[in-house]
């Protein structure tokens, strides 16, 4: 059984964990509610401009003719994945699914293209070279609130890559906010941007009166809804790592709590035994004397 002083020594320890952990539960969770806040804030946004594009694609109000290089469906060659995770850990489960998600989703196209990859956050980027991906840029050190502007960088790459030909296809790799305790890691199609899916919105879009004209307006909102879909992924992962993190850190911090009671009851069963193993010494010392 261990002594005194080492169970004394232990619970010493954790106690140092367990505020640790308390401090980034507490940070996590002021950076948690801005995330959140940052998500839901912005999808009415990204639904609305769905709508608007809904309306001009589904309603027939541009000339069937116009075409747009983010429409524009061509034989699958090359695919590119743009994958996005956290730069740190200690988020639970979070990069992990992120990561596995990826790798199926690499697995299952290279058996038919090539692949190429654009990595955002360290976890994913790491992931990737293990896995011997084709790594054509990697992005880090994203703020922890993101912007447009923080996101431009990585969009006009990827539409550069689309437009001049040297990939196909355009896939997306996030995490997508559910609530405090749920986020799923999805892999979703990103260019050529689906018609058919801009359509399923024109049902309830409202009729709107373009100018100059309708062809000039879809050239001028189908980058904007690129970069707002790649913009809207950067917040969900953004929310679902502190959220993440957030529970991480408190089960944690509840694990260290629970070790700290039962090392403090095995401390008490440690401090008897030494008193009565003291006593039992005294009682025969005494016995001895008398004897």
């Amino acid at each position: 059984m261990p002594s005194v002083r080492q169970i004394r020594g232990r619970i010493r320890s954790v106690r140092n964990t367990a505020r640790v952990t308390r401090a980034m539960q507490m940070v996590a969770a002021s950076k948690m509610r801005r995330a959140q806040e940052a998500t839901t804030a912005s999808r009415p946004y990204a639904e609305k401009l769905r709508e608007v594009l809904g309306g001009l694609v589904g309603a027939g109000a541009v000339d069937p003719d116009i075409s747009h290089p983010l429409l524009e469906r061509r034989p699958v060659n090359n695919v590119l994945l743009l994958a996005i995770s956290p730069d740190r850990g200690l988020a639970g489960g979070m990069p992990g699914n992120l990561s596995r998600a990826s790798g199926e989703f690499l697995r299952a196209q290279q058996r038919q293209h090539p692949v190429a990859v654009i990595t955002v956050g360290k976890k994913v980027r790491d992931f990737m070279v293990r896995a011997g991906a084709d790594l054509r840029a990697s992005f880090t050190d994203i703020t922890d609130r993101p912007t447009m502007a923080d996101t431009l960088a990585v969009t006009h790459l990827v539409q550069q890559m689309y437009t001049s030909g040297d990939v196909d296809e355009v896939h997306i790799a996030y995490t997508r906010y559910v609530n405090t305790l749920t986020q799923h890691p999805m892999v979703r199609q990103l260019l050529p941007i689906a018609a058919e899916g801009l359509e399923d919105e024109s049902a309830r879009a409202t009729d709107y009166i373009y100018e100059p004209d309708a062809g000039i307006v879809l050239g001028a909102l189908l980058p904007r809804f690129f970069e707002m879909q790649v913009y809207q992924a950067f917040l969900e992962n953004s929310a679902s790592e502190q959220s993440a993190r957030m529970v991480a850190m408190r089960n944690a911090t509840e694990a260290a709590e629970d070790m700290m009671d039962s090392l403090t009851l095995e401390l008490n069963k440690a401090r008897q035994n030494m008193i009565t193993a003291e006593l039992l010494d005294l009682v025969g010392g005494a016995a001895a004397l008398e004897g």
